[in-house]
């Protein structure tokens, strides 16, 4: 059957939420990981609020339904639903919750799909039945069996994305027939015997996975350099990524002089093309005496997500020749991946000494070094009023 093209069709889409996403190595689901001032799921929204799409539904878990239905309260025609045990499960609930004429499914992990790879997959759908996103596949693929190894035409093989459109009947049908265990969509319409038809998908299209999907640099990614030094006095504490040492010196300085901190800060700072923390918070403002290095971190975060980026990756390095810093590190990792807001594998922290050179192998200061990669993956001037 072929729609009639000059009657308008409602289309709708499935956005699949569901999943905890504990590949990502993150401690939420990645959906509400934020990518420059907008989360995962708001970047797949915006993509289809673009399109011919009339009615969004997201498909999420219990324990994140009051997340994803704050996000959503933004756009218009969007319904939020409980998933299932499985992927397939999720869908078939997001399929059930609105019927329509064409509908899209779309992993809300994928959240640089394009207007024009929604409207391919729409199109195809209208008039073929259905619409799959896939690329080429770039790789030699091997198929393993009994322990020998065969090797696979590559000009055969592509890499399915999402969305995959359907004409509505046909997937409702498919899917209240599935049975087993399957990895897309494609495969269950084509378990009922229809014929998936591929459309072109975008190699940027990517699904976010693993860690490395979360920090590895974009095209628009920029490196930051920080650094600091402060004397070491008495009647002072010693505070080193907002965690606090049993040593008898301190640090000296206008704030709590948390020197590995202040490193950090003007690498984010640098990154982002903004101005050091002696300009944002000068050394002249009692404002900002004995304040927490900690609470300015999260007000520079703060500025260098308002510029619309987020961060990739932190590496720093404390030197400093007494007191060992060691079995303090994995506590000072912690405390700045919380002030953060990122996982703990995105911030690395190490220390070493002058080996007794200078006023730092004096025992007379410490200083701090740190770089950043900061992912500009949404610019400041893109529409934000998030309406769909």
């Amino acid at each position: 059957m072929k729609y009639n093209t000059n009657v308008p069709l409602n289309i709708a889409a499935v956005i699949v939420c569901a999943g905890k996403g504990e590949r990502s190595g993150l401690a939420y689901n990645k959906i509400l990981h934020l990518i420059g001032r907008k989360t995962v799921l708001e970047k797949s929204l915006d993509a289809f609020s673009c399109t011919r799409v009339k009615h969004i539904t997201v498909v999420t878990a219990e324990d994140d339904i009051a997340a994803v239905r704050s996000i959503t309260s933004a756009y218009d025609d969007i319904t939020v639903v409980l998933g299932g045990a499985t992927r397939a499960q999720s869908v078939y609930a997001g399929l059930k919750a609105y019927p329509c004429d064409v509908v899209l499914i779309h992993d809300g992990a994928r959240p640089f799909v394009s207007p024009a790879v929604i409207e391919r997959t729409v199109d195809s759908a209208i008039e073929r039945g259905s619409g799959i996103a896939a690329v080429p596949c770039v790789d030699t693929v091997k198929r393993v069996r009994n322990g020998k190894v065969q090797s696979m035409p590559r000009a055969e093989l592509f890499n399915a994305q999402t969305p995959q459109a359907f004409r509505y009947a046909e997937i409702m049908d498919a899917y209240a027939r599935a049975v087993g265990t399957f990895t897309d969509d494609a495969e269950v319409y084509e378990s009922a015997g229809y014929s998936p038809c591929l459309v072109d998908g975008e190699y940027d299209n990517v699904k976010l996975t693993t860690p490395a999907d979360f920090t590895a640099p974009t095209k628009s990614s920029r490196i930051g350099v920080g650094f600091d030094l402060h004397r070491l006095v008495e009647g002072r504490k010693l505070i080193l990524g907002g965690v606090t040492l049993d040593y008898r010196l301190g640090l000296l300085g206008h704030s709590d002089a948390d020197v590995l901190t202040h490193a950090i800060m003007d690498a984010l700072l640098s990154a982002a093309d903004l101005p050091d923390i002696g300009v944002l918070f000068p050394d002249t403002d009692d404002r900002y005496l004995g304040i927490s290095s900690i609470t300015l971190l999260k007000q520079v975060l703060g500025e260098v997500t308002r510029k619309g980026y987020g961060i990739g990756n932190i590496s720093a390095v404390v030197i400093a020749q007494q007191p060992k810093l060691a079995p303090i590190i994995p506590d000072i990792r912690r405390s700045l991946a919380s002030a953060l807001g990122i996982c703990i594998k995105q911030i690395n922290v190490s220390a070493t000494t002058t080996e007794r050179l200078g006023l730092i192998g004096e025992g007379n200061a410490i200083a701090a070094n740190a770089s950043c990669i900061l992912n500009a993956l949404s610019t400041p001037t893109e529409n934000t009023d998030g309406k769909h």
